[in-house]
């Protein structure tokens, strides 16, 4: 801060100083005088004004001191390092603890320097309330000039009003943003109200905000504040996904599109990019996982760490959206090193570099291979020597593999035992097959090779362990997680939706019961990970699956009408919905456990244990040398026998000599 010039004339020119002083210089010489004025103030009230006479060594031996010890205390509390024009509550808390610090600082000189000893009993108590009151008062006085002379200078300019806005939470989140609305130089918006989701707080204030109603209020408490010429434009969701169920956020929704308000969230601070304040103002649209998700299962992070930190763990389909998200949350966890293996260049080489970016003291290794590839697929295993596998490549689209069965096979069922003969070949500790609902009571050929899958490895993790050398290779555990949708997964129901609204529609909708299991992404892999650390020290699950818990099925027609109204435009009236009947292999609803799979308690929240029926290895083996053989020829009608065959409750419908579906049968569902 410049406070001066002190110029001379020097005949060819003119030299000129800088008289520089920091604001933190003026805080300083602020409360040198503060602490003088203390001294005099606190005598006087003490009923010893001016110390007696002008001269009195009590008052010249005794003022020194003080604000000797009141510098000292000042400086060692940060009292400068803070900005006046933002004030808070934790500097006045610090400025009463420099304030007791020098007090007690100066005890001992009342006490043993003569002839400072012969000031008042009670002049301490009183140095300390003046000296706060001195300290503090000008800090939010001028904070307080600042906002005043801010909210006149925006009156005058041409800027737009702030937004009038209903918070809904009357919680931190609901604090957080008044606060930040009201320390911004030009607030976007003006919180009128708050929304208590209990509504055990109304009545109450946050910051001077009235809480005027429960959520059930939304329609009452907008008119009276319209009545008022206060009327909301926008109602903000201040509570966290974790901490708001998601019908309370349908309802608000629906209330929203009744009174023409929009509804948005506040997102919770770890859900921001950064801190700044800018971020700390910037408010998110509802997306489809706060109407959709569910509260986060408390996971054992401990359990995670031990489980996956230190060893080599190899993620196969490490670029699809399941396969990423593995690698993003295991290499939280601290692995040795991980191998990222996929079949695609572009999705292998993005997160290759998220994971440099975001880890960058991690080994990590990218790796082109395609899991149909035996021999390939044993040297990576060679070169790597996984401790652990999560093996997550697949064909995962029904329809397109309902029309090209022998490439479903070669990946879903040779892929994944190549990759279990791999780990059991070079001695990994585990292996983990991500597998699907669909497996349960198959309709398509993608279910029913993914059955296929998750019984080769059911068979490999109830081998009893040999004799002699093989035995390490033969203890290497099979797991196997199956779960249904994941929200904006590539080919998933929630990005077409979302294109074909953005295109004005219409949206496409196969059928008016059609109902799917979802979860978001970052949920079932949390799960899996638990899942996984569990079942890797549970020998008395051996050849059973884990099954995530995916609440309750969601109607696709309900999800297709809440992403319309997302996206501020009502059903039928802007978007049309249109119907356009089953795709080959689709049915109704889908199953997460079959009834010849009886369900065992899981010590994992989210997780249950299925049961099914364990086939032999050896049998289980020669089948797949034919299903093999079969495939690799492209002979599509060999290939759906001995899929049937392997998996006897699949209900696809008999197809011609073509292999094509015959249209005049009709498909269970």
């Amino acid at each position: 801060m410049v406070i001066g010039y002190i110029c001379a004339d020097l005949g060819n020119g003119t030299v000129a100083w800088r008289l520089h002083i920091r604001r933190s210089q003026l805080a300083l010489l602020h409360d040198v005088i503060v602490a003088v004025a203390a001294f005099f103030l606190a005598l006087w009230l003490c009923g010893a004004p001016w110390g007696g006479r002008a001269d009195d060594p009590v008052l010249w031996a005794g003022m020194p001191l003080f604000v000797l010890c009141c510098i000292i205390s000042f400086r060692a509390f940060g009292l400068y390092r803070g900005v006046w024009r933002y004030a808070s509550m934790r500097d006045l808390l610090a400025i009463g603890m420099a304030t007791t610090t020098a007090i007690v600082g100066y005890l001992p000189i009342l006490a043993f320097t003569s002839p400072v000893q012969d000031l008042p009993g009670s002049f301490p108590a009183a140095a300390w309330l003046v000296l706060t009151f001195l300290l503090g008062g000008p800090r939010f006085v001028y904070r307080y000039f600042k906002d005043s002379r801010s909210g006149m200078q925006m009156t005058g300019a041409a800027v737009a009003l702030p937004q009038p806005v209903l918070l809904v939470g009357a919680g931190d989140g609901a604090e957080q943003f008044i606060r930040a609305v009201s320390n911004a130089p030009q607030p976007k918006y003006r919180v009128v109200g708050l929304l208590d989701e209990k509504g055990s707080r109304v009545g109450r204030r946050i910051h001077g905000i009235p809480i005027l109603g429960s959520i059930d209020d939304v329609a009452a408490v907008v008119g009276k504040l319209a009545r008022r010429n206060n009327r909301p434009e926008r109602l903000i969701l201040t509570k966290g996904r974790d901490k708001i169920q998601p019908v309370m956020v349908r309802q608000l929704l629906d209330e929203a599109e009744k009174l023409g308000i929009e509804l948005a969230r506040f997102p919770a601070v770890q859900e921001r990019p950064t801190r700044t304040a800018r971020a700390a103002m910037t408010l998110r649209p509802i997306e489809v996982e706060d109407l959709l998700g569910r509260p986060q299962a408390a996971l054992d992070r401990s359990e995670l760490g031990d489980w996956l930190g230190g060893g080599c763990i190899l993620v196969t389909g490490a670029g699809g959206t399941i396969g990423s998200e593995l690698c993003r949350q295991i290499a939280e966890f601290a692995p040795g090193r991980m191998v990222l293996l996929d079949n695609g260049e572009f999705n292998l080489y993005s997160i290759h570099l998220t994971l440099q970016e975001a880890f960058p003291e991690l080994p990590v290794q990218a790796v082109i291979c395609d899991v149909r590839d035996r021999d390939a697929l044993k040297r990576v295993f060679r070169q790597t020597l996984p401790d652990m596998v999560f093996h997550a490549a697949a064909l995962k689209h029904v329809p397109i593999v309902e029309a090209h069965p022998c490439e479903g096979v070669l990946t879903n069922v040779i892929g994944s035992r190549n990759i279990a003969d791999a780990c059991l070949e070079f001695g990994a500790q585990a292996m983990v097959l991500i597998s699907t609902d669909k497996a349960v009571n198959p309709s398509n050929v993608m279910g029913a090779s993914k059955r296929v899958a998750e019984s080769y490895c059911q068979a490999l993790d109830v081998l009893a362990p040999r004799a002699g050398t093989g035995t390490a290779a033969r203890r290497t555990r099979f797991m196997t997680v199956r779960f249904g949708n994941v929200l904006g997964s590539a080919g998933s129901v929630v990005p077409l939706f979302q294109r074909q609204i953005a295109r004005g529609g219409p949206v496409t909708v196969t059928h008016p019961d059609v109902e799917r299991y979802f979860m978001t992404v970052h949920e079932a892999v949390e799960l899996v990970l638990q899942a996984s650390a569990h079942g890797g020290r549970a020998n008395a699950q051996r050849g059973k699956i884990m099954v995530l818990d995916m609440g309750r099925p969601v109607r696709i027609l309900d999800l297709a009408e809440q992403l319309i109204r997302l996206a501020g435009l009502q059903p039928e009236k802007d978007i049309p919905i249109a119907f356009t009947g089953l795709r080959p292999g689709e049915k109704l609803s889908e199953e997460l456990f079959s009834h010849l799979e009886p369900l065992t308690p899981s010590p994992v929240e989210g997780v249950r244990i299925a049961s099914p029926r364990p086939v032999d290895h050896a049998i289980l083996s020669r089948s797949l040398g034919e299903l093999e053989s079969a495939a690799s020829t492209g002979d599509q009608n060999r290939v759906l026998a001995l899929i049937r065959h392997l998996v006897p409750d699949l209900t696809t419908p008999p197809r011609d000599e073509a292999g094509r579906e015959r249209p005049e049968e009709l498909r269970r569902s």
